[in-house]
Formats: structure tokens, C-alpha cells, sequence
């Protein structure tokens, strides 16, 4: 499985930024995707994922109630809808993919910034 992010970029605080992920090769493999981020000097932490069959989703505490997660299956393609940015939510963002359980997918991930 293949994941492409896009979507990156700088904005302000208070402002909001979509990111996209598109999906390609074994994607019936895959039963969840979603998005873990990595700020400087930080660990790389979970952000949100979604269920590919049924579309349960699930949010890190940070971003609960900012962040949407969502998903076109036709397209392959899991979006990140970030709303009420916080300096923060500055990290890279990877877009990942799990079969089985495990996270075993990751994009090359997109930069985030967001400017005080």
C-alpha cells in the first residue's frame, strides 16, 4: 500500500487547513487509516484514524472537537479537516494505514505550521 499526503502548509492560528491522503496498490488490505503527527523534539503521537468499513473514527484529546476525520472509499482517499489551529499543531504529519491491527503503512509525510 502506497500513501501520498497533501495538503500542508502555513497558516495562522485560529485559521484551518485540510489535509489529504490518497491510497493505492493493496488497499483491500488495509482496515483502518488515519494520521499520527510528529512535532520537534517531540515523539511521533497519534492524531485520529477511521474505520474503512463503517467509518468509526477516533480523536487524539488535543484535537478533539477541531479536528475531523473522513473518508471516500471511491477515491481511496482519507482526509484530515483541521479547524481552530493552535501554534501546537505545528509537526509533520504522516498519513498511515493499518491491516490486521498494525500501523503498517506510512506516507512520507506533510508539514504543518501554524504561525502565532
Amino acid at each position: 500500500v502506497q500513501l501520498q499526503a497533501s495538503g500542508g502548509g502555513l497558516v495562522q492560528a485560529g485559521g484551518s487547513l485540510r489535509l489529504s491522503c490518497a491510497a493505492s496498490g493493496r488497499t483491500f488490505s488495509v482496515d483502518v487509516m488515519g494520521w499520527f503527527r510528529q512535532a520537534p523534539g517531540k515523539e511521533r503521537e497519534f492524531v485520529s484514524s477511521i474505520v474503512w468499513t463503517g467509518g468509526s473514527t477516533s480523536y487524539a484529546d488535543s484535537v478533539k472537537g477541531r479536528f475531523t476525520i473522513s473518508k471516500d472509499n471511491a477515491q481511496n482517499t482519507v482526509y484530515l479537516q483541521m479547524n481552530s489551529v493552535k501554534p501546537e499543531d505545528t509537526a509533520v504529519y504522516y498519513c498511515v494505514a493499518a491491516s490486521n491491527g498494525r500501523w503498517d503503512y506510512w506516507g512520507q509525510g506533510t508539514q504543518v505550521t501554524v504561525s502565532s
